[in-house]
């Protein structure tokens, strides 16, 4: 007698089964369809906007433990009731365990943040470093956690970033799909972060990805919405800061003095980003010339914060308090001004001692603080045409963060989303251009990209340099014993001469090379062999010509694919 045959519900799941292991394998292969790449985006989304959520709420965890805030929001009138030499020793503390941290799970010691994803979705195919990234995550988690002067949204952003690459690892992402889910997990960070989704997206696409793409932005779109729930069901519908009512304005009459703000605010902002590299060297020269351990450097700065702290509480963590206070006139002249120079001291020494942490909140306390200051001095020397001062500090705000992120599209927008307040988009529009355009002469463009440019990586030249530094000669040049190939003797005179190109080389060290010497083909050398380099290979100018050429095709079909 026959078996009889399987159920119908059994044939169904074992059939859904093989589709289902069918497609992934397809997707392996191929990469995903559209639909399944927006249902990636989604999954990244919600696992960014987690991470990022779950990060904030660390923070806020460890400040109520150690500061005993009952509204991390108030952490300086907590902090100034507290006993001052447990204001000196939290940070103290906190950068030690900074330290230990970066120093055992990091290969350099140093915090991942914004800089590193922008480099790593430039020539990593958008992977960033997951062990580090998380290690990075912690210190600074720590670093905020215990008083450190920096914001959170750099370590949200690359930790975002590792939460992309664990998927793009697992289905074989390529470039193009690495980069995008890559955008996909910042929008959602930012926007969990901030309840800002509409700068979340602007922001992955203008600072992280730094270009704007058609098929690129519905699925940064719907990660960027997918983050903004879940910070809303934690928190709800509420901005980040709340405003007096708008008083009237005569626009018209004072934009030139928003104009002059937004000039003003350039430099400060150049102020703070060169502030903070001055304090980097310095920190790199003393501690080599003094042999203090690496492990140690973050608690010295720790100590620095904590002594600053004890009679300025207000530049420890986020601001979020002292930020509001300016937004809404609760501070006079010479507050207004000596907070902004401790703050400025306060965010070199925790960025410049490593112990971890962002720089795009530091940089809105300082902008409203400066729009504040510039406020007060502009409405009493001319009253009768100006508005509140209220209004400059929600306009400096806007214009050094736009001036130290070079981003004024979605840091206009992030402004209007964190405060709700869509009235004084002009005003803001006008002092952000300003800025943006003198920031970017005054610095190389922007904080991150000056930090990778210090590191040697040129990205803000754009793609025509830095996708020569992708590109390896070894992977280009034609064996010495091709055939057409020019003879030995020659190739070894020119090695002789100093003409030649190393086997480990990239194009961008190739390429002028080629232009100043008017060649074309260079030898390539591998190691010394005895007193002359070993000969290995040439280069020749239209394969490398063409290898540009197609490297930059690539890179447009993915703009405007």
């Amino acid at each position: 007698m026959s078996s009889p045959d399987p159920s119908f519900a059994a044939t169904t799941i074992s059939d859904m089964r093989r589709a289902l292991v069918h497609a992934w394998h397809v997707m392996l292969r191929r990469g995903p369809s559209q639909f399944q790449f927006w249902l990636l985006a989604l999954i990244v989304g919600i696992g960014a906007g987690f991470a990022a959520l779950a990060f904030r709420k660390g923070i806020d965890w460890l400040q109520v433990l150690l500061y005993g805030v009952d509204d991390p929001r108030r952490l300086n009138t907590f902090a100034e009731a507290l006993p001052w030499y447990w204001i000196l020793v939290i940070p103290i503390m906190g950068g030690l365990a900074v330290g230990i941290i970066l120093n055992r799970f990091t290969p350099d010691g140093k915090v991942r943040a914004v800089s590193d994803v922008i480099a790593d979705a430039a020539l990593n195919n958008g992977r960033v470093e997951r062990r580090a990234g998380l290690a990075s995550a912690a210190a600074s988690l720590i670093t905020l956690g215990t008083g450190g002067s920096s914001g959170r949204e750099g370590p949200v952003v690359h930790l975002a970033g590792v939460v992309s690459t664990w998927i793009s690892i697992r289905i074989n992402a390529s470039g193009v799909n690495g980069r995008d889910l890559l955008g996909c997990a910042v929008a959602a960070a930012v926007s969990a972060s901030f309840n800002a989704p509409i700068a979340g997206a602007l922001f992955a696409m203008e600072v992280v990805l730094r270009r704007f793409s058609v098929n690129g932005f519905a699925p940064i779109a719907i990660a960027s919405v997918a983050g903004t729930v879940i910070n809303r069901l934690e928190f709800g519908d509420i901005t980040e800061f709340n405003l007096p009512s708008a008083s009237p304005q005569e626009f018209y009459l004072e934009l030139p003095a928003f104009l002059m703000l937004g000039l003003i605010c350039a430099v400060v902002a150049a102020l703070l980003i060169r502030t903070i590299f001055f304090a980097e060297d310095l920190g790199d020269v003393l501690y080599q010339r003094l042999h203090i351990p690496g492990w140690l450097r973050p608690a010295i700065a720790g100590g620095m914060l904590g002594g600053i702290a004890i009679w300025f509480p207000h530049i420890i963590g986020v601001g979020y308090e002292t930020t509001a206070a300016a937004l809404n006139g609760n501070l006079v002249l010479h507050e207004a001004i000596v907070f902004t120079v401790l703050k400025v001291l306060a965010v070199a020494v925790t960025l410049g001692g490593r112990m971890g942490g962002g720089i795009f909140s530091p940089s809105l306390m300082i902008g409203a603080l400066t729009g504040l200051a510039f406020g007060l001095i502009a409405t009493q020397m001319l009253p009768e045409i100006s508005g509140s001062h209220t209004i400059y500090a929600l306009v400096g705000m806007g214009a050094v963060s736009a001036a130290v992120l070079g981003a004024p599209i979605s840091t206009t927008l992030i402004v209007f989303e964190l405060t709700g307040d869509w009235h004084t988009g002009l005003a803001v529009m006008v002092a952000v251009s300003t800025s943006t355009a003198l920031g970017t002469r005054l610095v190389n463009r922007s904080f991150f990209l000056t930090q990778l440019k210090r590191r040697g990586v040129h990205l803000a030249e754009g793609p025509q340099a830095y996708l020569l530094s992708m590109t390896l000669v070894a992977g280009l040049m034609r064996p010495a014993d091709d055939d057409g190939a020019p003879s030995e003797e020659v190739c070894r005179r020119m090695i002789r001469n100093g003409l030649h190109i190393g086997v480990d080389d990239t194009l961008e060290t190739a390429m002028p090379a080629f232009e100043a010497h008017e060649v074309t083909y260079l030898p390539v050398v591998g190691a010394a062999n005895g007193d002359a380099p070993d000969y290995v290979g040439v280069l020749y100018y239209v394969d490398a010509l063409k290898a540009f050429n197609l490297a930059l095709a690539s890179l447009s079909r993915e703009v405007h694919g």
